[in-house]
């Protein structure tokens, strides 16, 4: 099961390619080209973030290319790039993630991305729009193959080190005949960077979801939602990696992350003043098409955001201390938000924590401005907080 507080927690911001702007709701009052993605970038590196979710989707430019751009404009800064099994052969795909790690020097991190919206699956040409059970058992064959093909090519490279010393040894081409996809002497080149390879991030609510993150996430993202709701998922996910460690032998670690909204202010008042400016240039008609919208969504993880945004309408979207839904009226997706200084919200993060999420994936509006303020201020926080806990722990 799930071990708190062995793994130290990774932070996580979020790439605005879609716009951005102090507001949502509206249309985003600022140009967001390279430059400035770019300047968010930098901003993310310098404010103590590791990595950042670069979006995919129609209104987004492509995440690989965009990442590549932004890795080689930084430092130490990880483009989370999305691999979308119904859009790349796979071995196309293990071959563009191999050389994203190499020319970044193995930063680069692996968001499986198994489908979005009908309405976008569809103009993207995938046949699987309206099959999610499919979605996820082809999503299962695919990084089976990528993930085999990156430990094959390691081996490759291996024999070429021998055969430079006068040894050789063979390497078995990769078949693989499954349902959704045919391999015949698969290879792929280069080798990743990082062994075994890139780590897999990979999110959905749906059981289908969770029985397929047991067998390839190295993280499991979830959207932001009560603790116990969390603490539910993620033991469902464990039981899940259980069945498969009982009936296959197959034991695997599995890291646990989730994807929220963050405002940060020196004192608590100034920041849900400024959570609930974010929302105040949104108009009735609006509000109307959203909810309307997300009440048709088929995604299961965007049902569980509709009814914590329902239930805690009465109380001004508030759901427990220092976490709002208000986003959720206009927002889709991980809309939900810590607000409150940097002692509340790194007190409610190690909530989380201690139930075990260790991947934190945050952002705020503007994108560029919320980065630097909330990684200078909660980042050291939360550290702060858990070194002190664990020497108290100790002395014990």
């Amino acid at each position: 099961m799930v071990q708190h507080h062995a793994i130290e927690p990774e932070f996580g911001w979020y790439m605005p390619t879609r716009g951005d702007g102090p507001f949502i709701g509206v249309k985003p009052d600022r140009v967001v080209d390279t430059a400035y993605m770019i300047r968010v970038a930098q901003a993310v590196e310098e404010a103590g973030y590791t990595f950042a979710l670069i979006p995919t989707g129609g209104h987004c430019t492509d995440a690989w290319i965009m990442g590549a751009t932004l890795a080689a404009h930084t430092k130490v800064f990880k483009p989370l790039v999305a691999m979308r099994p119904g859009l790349i052969a796979p071995a196309l795909a293990a071959r563009m993630g191999a050389t994203l790690d190499e020319v970044t020097g193995g930063r680069a991190l692996i968001n499986i991305v198994t489908g979005s919206s009908a309405e976008d699956m569809k103009a993207m040409g995938d046949s699987l729009a309206f099959d999610k059970d499919a979605r996820y058992a082809r999503t299962l064959e695919y990084i089976k193959i990528v993930r085999q093909l990156w430990i094959n090519s390691q081996e490759v490279e291996g024999n070429q080190i021998l055969a430079s010393r006068g040894k050789s040894e063979e390497v078995e081409p990769f078949d693989f005949n499954g349902q959704y996809f045919q391999i015949e002497g698969g290879v792929s080149y280069p080798s990743p960077v990082q062994k075994p390879h890139p780590p897999f991030y990979f999110g959905g609510s749906s059981p289908a979801a969770k029985r397929t993150a047991a067998e390839i996430a190295d993280v499991y993202l979830m959207w932001a939602e009560p603790l116990d709701w969390i603490k539910e998922q993620i033991d469902e996910v464990e039981y899940h990696r259980d069945v498969l460690h009982r009936t296959q032998g197959i034991d695997r670690n599995i890291r646990y992350g989730i994807r929220a909204q963050v405002v940060i202010r020196e004192t608590e008042e100034e920041a849900w003043a400024a959570a609930r400016l974010i929302v105040s240039k949104v108009d009735p008609a609006t509000l109307q098409e959203t909810e309307a919208r997300f009440s048709q969504a088929e995604s299961a993880g965007q049902q569980r955001q509709n009814q914590v945004r329902r239930q805690s309408a009465k109380h001004d979207y508030v759901i427990a201390p220092n976490f709002w839904a208000g986003l959720s009226v206009v927002r889709g997706g991980g809309a939900m938000a810590f607000v409150g200084t940097p002692d509340q919200v790194a007190d409610r993060l190690i909530e989380y924590i201690d139930i075990g999420v260790s991947s934190f994936i945050l952002s705020g509006y503007p994108n560029l401005e919320e980065a630097s303020i909330s990684g200078k201020a909660l980042i050291p926080a939360v550290k702060k907080k858990l070194l002190e806990r664990a020497a108290v722990t100790n002395k014990s």
